[in-house]
């Protein structure tokens, strides 16, 4: 077999049973959304370069996928969905509200090195608040983040947050003129994947001294919540979730420069693979990009994590069969009357596949049994000049003669 015939590092494909999966945390995601007001949008994977790069901090920029296209014009993929939405705002603000709330399902594209739950190309699904520094809008930022997981049965969901000026104030006397305290943010930003002894050899190689270094960490450990964070948390409370769900975390940094206020990320404890999704406040990210002076909250939920500790922790309750039954074909003068039945089960609402050529309904029962098919619907001679139709049920083997009607009553009645 060739090379080629097989995916690229750090991409895959979607087989039916993970697709439908990830179908219905779509769904119910976007339920949520719509049941808090935000509005869907769509951006192209394609954007300018200059749009992309210099927004998401040097080490960032590193991962955004860019090349010259057949018009020799420097374009780039999709990094997230934060940066294109705020063109969106810029773009179309004379055609938008005031307090526009948008949220978006799409994928993006990093050059990250792939591990478990992260690859290269991957769903991001954010959520924003634009035109608006009120706490309260931060507070259903984090609502409708914990909400989307209570409705997929994640609820011990915990969201870690921290204020993200406060933690500049207490690392800016660490900047030095080697590393400016966005550095020091993004080496911070990686110590729920590295140890302290690991994150201070990088701040030394850095230009911190071993002192600086320890003394850093200390400052960090005595971080209190700044009284921004304290009335965004009573709001919180205030939406309806719980305070076991909240949790203050100084060490928080999120990597990216373009956070101004709130910053969170949440956790799964029992999903230990990684941070299933995080945001903040960002003021002044669409201002600099566009020069409309635009403020905003909003978050990225890793898509794929999310369906993984579903799967994991087997929270998903959806009917994952390809159909509802199967009906057969074994002979080529009953297919008439096998297709005008599929036409009324489908026109009821049952998913229902045929059985493409006549065969022996052996080989048509293996099938059904291979997909997972719950009934197989048999017509025949017999079946025609009764009326009827011959109803097997592949977990009993048990087979009932049926009305079409009767037929549909017992299907919808067992899913």
């Amino acid at each position: 077999m060739k090379n080629t015939v097989q995916t690229l590092k750090g991409f895959r494909d979607l087989l039916p049973e993970e697709k439908r999966a990830r179908d219905f945390v779509a769904k119910k995601m976007s339920e949520v959304f719509e049941r808090f007001g935000f509005e869907p949008i769509e951006t192209p994977t394609l954007e300018y370069a200059e749009l992309l790069l210099g927004n998401y901090g040097q080490e960032a920029d590193k991962l955004v996928y860019t090349f010259e296209d057949k018009g020799g014009r420097e374009v780039g993929l999709r990094y997230d969905q934060t940066v294109p939405s705020s063109r969106v705002l810029a773009q179309y603000q004379s055609q938008l509200p005031k307090f526009f709330r948008r949220y978006q399902i799409q994928n993006v594209f990093r050059a990250d090195k792939p591990q478990r739950g992260r690859y290269r190309e991957f769903t991001q699904c954010d959520c924003d608040i634009f035109g608006t520094t009120s706490q309260v809008a931060d507070a259903e930022i984090l609502a409708v983040f914990y909400e989307v997981f209570r409705s997929l049965g994640l609820t011990s969901v915990v969201l870690e947050i921290n204020d993200r000026q406060t933690l500049l104030t207490a690392l800016s006397p660490f900047a030095n003129e080697t590393v400016d305290v966005f550095s020091l943010v993004q080496t911070v930003d990686k110590l729920d994947k590295k140890s302290e002894a690991e994150i201070a050899a990088e701040l030394m190689d850095k230009g911190l001294s071993k002192a600086a270094a320890d003394e850093l960490f200390i400052t960090l450990n005595n971080i209190e919540m700044s009284s921004n964070l304290l009335k965004i948390a009573n709001n919180v409370l205030a939406l309806g979730v719980p305070e076991s769900a909240l949790k203050f975390n100084p060490k928080l940094a999120r990597g990216l420069d373009y956070y101004t206020g709130l910053i969170f990320e949440a956790r799964i404890p029992e999903y230990t693979v990684g941070s299933v999704g995080g945001g903040g406040r960002y003021d002044q990210l669409i201002e600099n990009l566009s020069g409309l002076r635009l403020p905003a909250v909003g978050f990225g939920i890793g898509f794929d994590r999310t369906v993984e500790a579903a799967m994991q922790l087997q929270t998903l309750e959806f009917n994952n069969r390809s159909a509802d039954l199967l009906i057969t074909l074994f002979d080529e003068q009953y297919i008439e009357n096998s297709l005008q039945l599929a036409s009324k089960l489908r026109a009821a609402g049952l998913k229902t596949e045929i059985y493409p050529e006549p065969d022996k309904l052996g080989k048509q029962f293996k099938l059904a049994d291979q997909k997972k098919i719950p009934f197989v619907a048999i017509i025949g001679e017999q079946e025609i000049e009764a009326e009827k139709v011959a109803l097997k049920n592949m977990q009993t083997g048990q087979q009932e003669l049926l009305t079409v009607e009767e037929l549909i009553g017992q299907i919808l009645s067992a899913r």
